[in-house]
């Protein structure tokens, strides 16, 4: 039989606990069910369960708890590959399966073990742990941030289809960033619903929340220049489109003379004057830039021709 290791530390002068186990195996905790009755309820609803989830118990009065499952990495281009824990939080207790502190910042173990012995109970300690869920978030929109700004110059100087493309994606990776942070505001809201005021007065919790909250703004924020970029592209894309409809508008009409002309005088009729013309050839060249020109006239006067003769300057959104 294969031996699982769960590991105890202990916090705060022994206060509280916090029992992990590297493996998303739930089967590590079966002695704890002993001790904890409500512990087997979580073994039941969360056996193979890699989604997001959350059940809060509050029906007795001092032994309010919340456990499920948490959904803490995923890749931006593949659905499957991603990573959950499972969790369960009691007052003096907190208890995970399938994540250690070294999957999100290995530098930080220590530091983060030293905060947790400041922590008052559980609550606030899970709570640091979900505060260096959302500190390896901020990692990685940093350097999403990075390329957004590179983007936003890149719309500007070369604006075609690969950099709609590129906004594209970055939208699609705020949303997985804005997935990811969903269900730990959630669990914030969570916490305080079972727990009530006391814990969120306490300074951990409320230092992690403040940190949610800075990841929320974050992403809100870049989610807003995404659609702006969006909107601008947009724009530029329906401008230049009208500009090729009128473009082509005013060619069609400015080489009408030469059309009707030519279809006239390319005519098979035996009779037909102007072929005995000595004259005839000049003349309806003649003709034809004069009524060119009339119509170009025409067409500026009435303000139909627009910029489509202009030159156009460059690094510029419409050119």
């Amino acid at each position: 039989m294969e031996r699982v290791i769960t590991m105890m530390h202990s916090f705060n002068g022994d206060s509280w606990t916090w029992q992990k186990q590297r493996e998303d195996r739930l089967d590590a905790f079966q002695v704890v069910m002993q001790e904890r009755p409500s512990f087997e309820r979580w073994l039941e609803e969360l056996e193979d369960d890699y989604s997001n989830s959350l059940v809060i118990d509050t029906r007795a009065e001092g032994k309010e708890h919340l456990f499920g499952s948490l959904v803490y990495q995923q890749d931006i281009d593949s659905r499957e590959d991603k990573k959950a824990f499972h969790f369960y939080v009691e007052k003096d207790c907190f208890i995970t399966a399938g994540i250690e502190l070294e999957d999100l910042r290995s530098n930080y173990s220590d530091a983060v073990f030293e905060q947790m012995d400041r922590a008052d109970n559980a609550i606030e300690g899970f709570f640091i742990l979900l505060g260096e869920i959302v500190a390896y978030y901020l990692s990685k929109i940093d350097i999403f941030e990075e390329r957004l700004t590179d983007l936003i110059w890149k719309i500007k100087e070369q604006n075609n289809v690969q950099i709609l493309e590129k906004i594209a994606e970055s939208r699609h990776e705020i949303l997985i960033w804005k997935n990811l942070m969903i269900p730990i505001i959630e669990l914030k809201i969570a916490a305080e619903e079972a727990f009530g005021e006391s814990i969120a007065e306490k300074k951990e919790f409320k230092r992690v929340c403040k940190r949610i909250e800075r990841g929320r703004t974050l992403i809100r924020e870049y989610q807003q220049e995404i659609d702006t970029m969006i909107n601008l592209e947009e724009v530029v894309s329906s401008h230049r489109g009208n500009e090729i409809m009128k473009t082509l508008t005013v060619m069609t009409i400015l080489f009408t003379p030469v059309a009707a002309l030519g279809a006239l005088w390319g005519m098979n009729f035996e009779v037909m004057p102007e072929l005995k013309w000595r004259y005839g050839y000049p003349a309806s060249i003649v003709l034809i830039i004069l009524s060119t020109v009339a119509l170009y006239i025409y067409l500026w006067r009435k303000g139909w021709t627009g910029d489509v003769l202009k030159t156009k300057k460059k690094n510029t959104f419409f050119q």
